[in-house]
């Protein structure tokens, strides 16, 4: 019987009839049959970056005498992780031995089924079809969603080539729903998309301010990281809730919803009246302080107290404590980035740490944690809206110099900037866009008001869902579905909160006819008639040279890096990492070191930002009001979060494990405070209607104390979360506003 296999030279599937022999079977382009490389057969353990949040741990990853993967263990020697592991590292491996993995292409037929196919015939379809619909509607009529969760060097070879291969304009990922404001904000702030920090500013900081962040269950090992604190410090937790984490801490301040901005100005007038302001870094390495100054004025005592809640207390209490600190580290994730006013809200976080001095030392900084283990890759060579490296599509020189680097003509490289996520689904809505690929993210679930998507879909044309499993919500809407290998399966690099690049390693056999996604993007780049354009991406590492040549001289320069045994022998390595930087450090000489200091290396040590003078940014605006404020039909804030560190997004992978299942509400339940639910004749394990102006969903009723009255909490993992979720962006960052909209909570 013929088999399909991969042409090992060309990425092109052909027929083959003769033995599969193991040379064949094991070639390193080969795919769909099953067999992990010849280079890692046989070996009794190998290292590989944990693949669900962007702490970026180390696992060791125990083999059996044919290479495949069967258990896991936290690395001791690696320095983020340092020998620990969150359950969801424990239980990595489940995810890919679930039933309902994706394990060969399916076609929508006429009558609603959908029918297995060949990998040439979905390769036809997918071509045919998405060039129908550019030849009617245009080459921008067909748009791409990605993702932060598959590896940096699939990422920049789905952008290059949608964008330059098939000539598609627009294209964004899933951190823009994650991480779009932190971008924004450190670009108009520091000149580039560039947090500043190590995991050891968690050990040498003496006050750690933790803004929207929970981050004993979003990013458990960070927290340990914390509690390796030898200084005692104060750990001050700025969130409407009372989580995990300010239970934990030191210091709560319960501020009402999406008044941060606020409380961050009042927080900047009093650090003023104390003089606590660092007068030469502020002349020094900044720009705009006399205006920023000007401004924050009118926000006195009186006034944030009234617009924030707080006691007065409680204020003047947060005030001593950053005033005080030697070593003040702000940290801030979704409680943030998710908001209606949410870039200018990062940059007041990000103002207080310049005025105050405290960035560019240990234990400081304005530090943006990232959700997505590989969203900082994405924010740097996605090529979604912001060309590849951090380049601009709509300068000229930039899209030369891309290029030139990368081997390209210019013209095949869009002089436009790509619609962000809300604005391709908008453009479905309008009918500019037809065709859909959805990679490696579940839209269904996720996005913001979620029946307005499902709605939308009927739209479309086509739907192209590229994804480990045929069952998730997206994947149950789509025309044409491709097996994407996960996790374990493949080979690349994340790059995680931190700034370090790690590998990650195949370990385990992809089921059935399931290939990676670099595979899968090689395949399409051939049946498309642009796999010339393509020549050298002939690999995941042989794209990170590539990469490395577009970082050159940039802000996130890695020319250093040799490739992926380098990496892997470094213990990873954060970006900067230059060839001056290689050449300076012990890990020319194959040691484990970079600077002494756990191979971790901080920005901005010498007050030099990227702006082209070298100093940082001021910026600041008012406050607006919430885009839908309670009322006395819908009298409840409604907040979103993370409820389990075993958990993760729309559980399409945890969702899998037994041993995770066991620890979480697999019932979705809403938090609120007695008087609210006694006022509502409401008792605790009641099944209630939490209804928006938008959907409604049913819910378990938990009373408990760590919700303020007034307020309501609905973890985000459930399905029907986001039939609640209000539709609204910030105005900057166009990321979308999940931490507040105004419910009704009834008994159902």
């Amino acid at each position: 019987m013929s088999k399909m296999i991969l042409d090992p030279v060309r990425p092109v599937l052909r027929e083959w009839d003769g033995p599969l022999t193991e040379d064949l079977v094991q070639s390193p382009g080969n795919f769909g049959l099953g067999r992990i490389p010849s280079k890692l057969t046989p070996a009794a353990v190998t290292k590989s970056i944990c693949g669900f949040c962007s702490t970026g741990c180390s696992l060791k990853v125990h083999l059996d005498a044919e290479g495949q993967a069967i258990n896991l263990s936290p690395d001791p020697a690696y320095s983020v992780n340092l020998g620990m592991a969150c359950p969801k590292g424990w239980e990595a491996l489940s995810p890919l031995a679930a039933p309902d993995r994706a394990t060969e292409p399916l076609l929508r037929q006429p009558d609603g089924s959908m029918r297995e196919v060949s990998w040439i015939e979905a390769m036809k379809t997918f071509t045919e079809k998405f060039k129908s619909i550019q030849d009617q509607y245009g080459k921008a009529s067909v748009a791409f969603l990605s993702t932060g969760q598959i590896v940096t060097e699939e990422m920049a070879f789905l952008g290059a080539l949608a964008k330059f291969g098939m000539g598609a304009i627009h294209g964004d990922g899933n951190t823009r729903q994650c991480m779009a404001t932190s971008v924004v904000a450190y670009k108009e702030s520091f000149g580039f998309d560039a947090p500043p920090y190590t995991y050891a500013d968690f050990e040498e900081s003496d006050v750690i301010v933790l803004v929207g962040s929970n981050l004993c269950i979003a990013h458990p090992i960070m927290w340990q990281r914390v509690l390796r604190n030898n200084n005692n410090p104060e750990i001050v937790v700025i969130d409407p809730r009372k989580t995990e984490t300010a239970m934990a801490g030191t210091q709560h301040v319960p501020i009402v919803p999406k008044s941060d901005l606020a409380l961050f100005y009042g927080l900047a007038h009093a650090i003023y009246r104390r003089g606590a302001f660092s007068s030469k870094f502020i002349n020094d390495h900044t720009q705009g302080f006399e205006d920023f100054k000007a401004f924050f004025q009118k926000y006195d005592r009186e006034l944030v107290l009234k617009l924030t809640g707080l006691k007065s207390e409680v204020f003047d209490q947060l005030v001593d404590t950053i005033v005080e600190g030697k070593r003040v580290s702000f940290w801030w994730t979704m409680g943030v980035n998710q908001g209606h006013q949410a870039t200018r809200t990062a940059q007041a976080i990000i103002n207080l740490a310049l005025m105050t001095g405290n960035i560019g030392r240990p234990g400081t900084g304005a530090n943006s944690i990232t959700g997505q283990c590989n969203a900082m890759g994405s924010r740097l060579f996605s090529n979604t809206t912001s060309l590849l490296g951090g380049f601009q599509f709509t300068d000229p020189e930039d899209r030369a110099y891309v290029a030139e680097t990368i081997g390209m003509p210019s013209s095949v490289i869009p002089d436009q900037d790509s619609w962000a996520y809300d604005q391709i689904i908008d453009g479905i809505e309008s009918g500019e866009i037809r065709g859909l690929w959805v990679i490696a993210t579940n839209t269904a679930h996720s996005w913001m008001q979620q029946r307005r998507f499902r709605k939308l879909r009927e739209k479309l044309d086509f739907l192209v869902v590229q994804d480990m499993y045929q069952s998730t919500d997206t994947a149950k809407l789509a025309d044409l579905i491709l097996p994407a290998a996960g996790w374990g399966e493949k080979e690349g690099t994340f790059i995680n909160s931190e700034r370090r690049l790690g590998v990650i390693r195949q370990v385990s056999r992809a089921p059935g006819s399931a290939l990676s996604d670099f595979r899968i993007f090689q395949l399409i780049a051939h049946y498309w008639g642009c796999e010339d354009l393509f020549k050298e991406w002939s690999s995941p590492e042989a794209v990170f040279q590539i990469l490395k040549r577009l970082s050159k001289n940039r802000p996130c320069d890695i020319t250093g890096v040799e490739g992926y045994d380098f990496l892997q022998r470094a213990n990873g390595v954060q970006w900067p990492y230059t060839q001056d930087d290689y050449e300076r450090s012990t890990l020319s000489e194959g040691k484990l070191d970079i600077d002494g200091n756990r191979n971790e290396r901080r920005l901005f040590a010498d007050g030099e930002f990227f702006h082209t003078d070298g100093c940082a940014r001021f910026i600041f605006e008012e406050p607006q009001e919430v885009p839908e404020p309670v009322d006395e039909i819908f009298p409840f804030f409604l907040l979103t979060g993370r409820g389990s560190s075993s958990q993760w997004h729309t559980l399409t992978r945890t969702g899998k494990s037994d041993v995770l299942k066991k620890l979480v509400q697999t019932e979705a339940y809403c938090e609120m405070n007695p008087a609210d639910a006694k006022r509502l004749g409401l008792d605790s394990e009641d099944t209630v209607l939490v209804k928006s102006r938008r959907g409604k969903m049913k819910a378990r009723l938990v009373i408990t104390g760590t919700v303020a009255s007034g307020q309501v909490f609905v973890p985000m993992h459930y399905t029907k979360t986001n039939h609640l979720t209000l539709s609204w962006v910030d105005p900057y960052s166009r990321q979308p506003a999940y931490k507040s909209c105004a419910v009704a909570v009834t008994k159902a």
